[in-house]
């Protein structure tokens, strides 16, 4: 979405200055007044390089300098080190608190004794999300949480809900994403309205495609990962 604002603007974007005080605070008011309405900046810190400042938009990240004169798109890299700085700071600002999740509104897996934990947002129509599935059948002892995030296609919904609706919501989870066998249509006295609570749990954890993980200490993973890497992050079984 910010790439497209500043696509659209560019060169007012490039023209524009700020003749007040440089702090965070005027920093914030003056990008937010660049972008215009539709933008709002969740917060402005001195990036430590360069003497720019980093601006969060949502997921987004990009940098001004001191009087906000241009915006900069695009990662930072430590030419020194080859460290990507934009990314490692994205996946900081995207970890969250596992233990906050509301885990009651997904979809629960216990493989062997259950003690490792992956939660996973995924949409019915997912092509990624069917090689996921196949690659976490292969990973034991572990608890897996599915909130079912239907955000692709016009009958997601209708899938998501069909699956949680079904008397074994696991099984009608795996039959369709590994075997591709749909579930029965949900009953007309199903309340439904946990799809939509997950739906919004996404959008504030700013989920903007299928599958998304999230491991115990907080990290995300966004996109496809194999079995191999997702044993890594969660760590040798408990015994």
């Amino acid at each position: 979405m910010i790439k497209q604002v500043l696509m659209g603007s560019m060169a007012a974007l490039l023209a524009f200055t700020v003749q007040a005080d440089n702090g965070e605070a005027e920093v914030k008011k003056a990008v937010e007044a660049s972008l215009g309405k539709t933008v709002k900046v969740d917060n402005v810190r001195e990036a430590g390089f360069l003497g720019l400042y980093e601006v969060q938009v949502g997921g987004d990240l990009l940098y001004t300098d001191r009087k906000a004169s241009y915006l900069l798109i695009g990662d930072v890299v430590d030419a020194k080190s080859r460290r990507n700085l934009t990314e490692e700071r994205k996946n900081r600002l995207a970890q969250i608190k596992f233990s906050d999740l509301p885990l009651e509104l997904a979809v629960k897996q216990v493989r062997g004794n259950g003690k490792r934990v992956v939660a996973t947002f995924e949409d019915p129509n997912c092509g990624y999300c069917r090689k996921l599935a196949q690659e976490l059948q292969g990973v034991n002892d572990v608890t897996i949480y599915t909130f079912l995030y239907p955000i692709l296609s016009p009958d997601s919904a209708d899938k998501a809900k069909s699956v949680w609706c079904a008397p074994d919501k696991a099984k009608a989870w795996n039959d369709l994403m590994i075997a591709g066998t749909a579930p029965a249509s949900a009953a007309a006295g199903c309340d439904g309205g946990t799809i939509d609570k997950v739906t919004a749990l996404g959008r504030k954890l700013n989920i903007r495609g299928t599958p998304t993980l999230f491991f115990s200490d907080g990290s995300r993973i966004p996109g496809y990962v194999n079995g191999a890497q997702i044993e890594q992050r969660l760590g040798k079984p408990a015994g």
